[in-house]
């Protein structure tokens, strides 16, 4: 497994948010994680990839993009960083 970034941006009312860092963490991923309601120009980076939309989670992995991944699609991401 390499080491490439991964950042989470989300909010803190975000139930698929919750779901996703705390499945990262059960699977001891680390992530840097960005409140889009709070960091500026998060949500512009998080619609910019999302057709517009503040959709979260929004997964970044080493530069590429995943808007509100299953946590089966996030296991596979993860699994092949």
């Amino acid at each position: 497994m390499t080491d490439k970034a991964l950042t989470v941006y989300s909010t803190t009312w975000c139930p698929d948010c919750h779901r996703a860092k705390a499945f990262l963490d059960s699977k001891k991923v680390d992530y840097t994680e960005v409140d889009i309601e709070v960091t500026p120009n998060a949500a512009d980076i998080v619609a910019s990839h999302n057709d517009g939309k503040h959709r979260v989670p929004t997964i970044e992995i080493d530069g590429r993009f995943f808007g509100n991944p299953s946590l089966k699609e996030l296991g596979d991401l993860v699994a092949t960083r």
